[in-house]
């Protein structure tokens, strides 16, 4: 009898051994398993259940179920029971030129760091690429980031924008307008000029603004020959190039330029044309939606509830039309530049353009991974690189539980725990 009962205290302090010892923190630098989570390899693939990913020097180096896989001693376990665990999000369209990122060379490192929770990690945000900022400021950001001296995702960045000659866009302050002169690009030589400057201090791509706004229902276009002559530098340094077109001719002279992605949809025409989603198609040009953009603006513009659903009935439209040609989308918000951190809504909104939360994750992972020849990213499969999100709650029940995030991972690193 005896011998019975000090045989079952063991077995029932190895268990409780085994059990401490597996949640118990280890160094987050070292192994890290995430375990018991459900997990979506790629956005197609099925989901596996109770499942570990096992990551190892910021790589993936294991994806199977709790007893395929071996979690080594001391390994730092994150328990994601009942949770969901994806592929790190990317944001395609972000800015770092909120009052928050200025003097980011010298800017304390901790408040840096806090307002890059806030506007990106916090929302699982693993890549991010700037078309747009003050070049001094996203690529001291981008140097901090990679050193490891605070938290944050991998930046992309076009190191600024090139303009249309007189095209400052009307909403920005005057001191800023002002500064930006130089940035216009008035003939092919100076497109050139300047798209060899934005790559030669670090450039990951160029910005255009083929149709910039400068005036209520003004919209000064960039001249085809200047776009192509800008698009020739970046695609001869294999460089992707954005366009911000504003209306339809700043649309047909990107695409007659040869741009590779349109930064925004033109609600304020009220669709694409046949020829523009054709040869969207046929060039193999990406869109970046940013639908919570317009009904924000016309808010700031004082426009009424009725003027705010119009535009966003038509830039859902506009991504509908070129999603079911089967055009590429790339999530993007133009956060920075709004202040919507949250992207709950523009996950609500891509689903009344008829995306579902496997489309979504699509635009959010593999689609810019992919497009971007962005190397081993954008899946939760062996040999990947350790870029993830550990979710609350399944977005395949509600789209909405892409923004409940709980971790997020970059290489392998924690750089947001809620």
């Amino acid at each position: 009898m005896f011998g019975w009962l000090l045989a079952f205290v063991v077995v029932l302090l190895l268990i409780f051994f085994a059990l401490a010892a597996r949640a118990m923190p280890a160094d987050p630098s070292g192994d890290l398993a995430l375990v018991n989570g459900k997990v979506y390899p790629t956005p197609q693939a099925a989901p596996i259940l109770d499942a570990v990913v096992l990551i190892h020097d910021g790589k993936i180096v294991a994806v199977g179920k709790d007893d395929e896989v071996q979690i080594p001693k001391g390994a730092f376990i994150v328990e994601c029971a009942g949770r969901v665990v994806t592929a790190g999000f990317w944001n395609s369209h972000v800015h770092f030129t909120e009052d928050a990122w200025r003097n980011a060379e010298t800017a304390p490192a901790a408040k840096l760091e806090e307002h890059m929770q806030a506007m990106l990690t916090k929302w699982g945000d693993t890549t991010v690429f700037d078309i747009g900022s003050f070049p001094q400021d996203t690529l001291a950001l981008r140097r901090r980031v990679d050193s490891g001296e605070m938290a944050g995702p991998k930046i992309y960045t076009t190191a600024g924008s090139i303009f249309p000659k007189d095209g400052i866009p009307v909403y920005l302050p005057p001191q800023l307008a002002s500064a930006l002169k130089q940035q216009e690009a008035a003939t092919p030589a100076d497109a050139t000029r300047l798209a060899q400057q934005s790559l030669a201090i670090g450039g990951d791509g160029i910005k255009l603004f083929t149709g910039s706004i400068i005036g209520h229902g003004k919209v000064m276009p960039m001249p085809v020959d200047v776009v192509r002559a800008a698009v020739e530098v970046a695609h001869a340094a294999a460089k992707p190039v954005f366009a911000h077109p504003s209306n339809h001719v700043g649309t047909d002279n990107a695409l007659a330029g040869g741009v590779d992605i349109l930064a925004h949809t033109i609600p304020t025409e009220g669709g694409w044309t046949r020829d523009e989603l054709q040869q969207m198609k046929e060039h193999h040009v990406a869109l970046i939606p940013t639908l919570s953009l317009f009904p924000d603006e016309v808010r700031k513009d004082g426009g009424s509830e009725a003027v705010k659903a119009d535009s966003l009935k038509s830039a859902v439209a506009e991504l509908k039309s070129y999603f079911d040609k089967g055009g590429t989308i790339l999530f993007g918000t133009d956060v920075g530049y709004t202040q919507l951190y949250d992207p709950t809504s523009e996950y609500e909104y891509m689903v009344r353009a008829g995306m579902n939360f496997r489309d979504i994750l699509a635009s959010l992972t593999t689609n810019p991974a992919t497009f971007f020849k962005a190397g081993k990213t954008g899946k939760v499969v062996k040999g990947y690189e350790a870029d993830l999100v550990v979710l609350a709650a399944d977005p395949a029940t509600d789209v909405r539980n892409f923004a409940k995030v709980e971790y997020t991972i970059r290489e392998g690193k924690i750089i947001y725990k809620k």
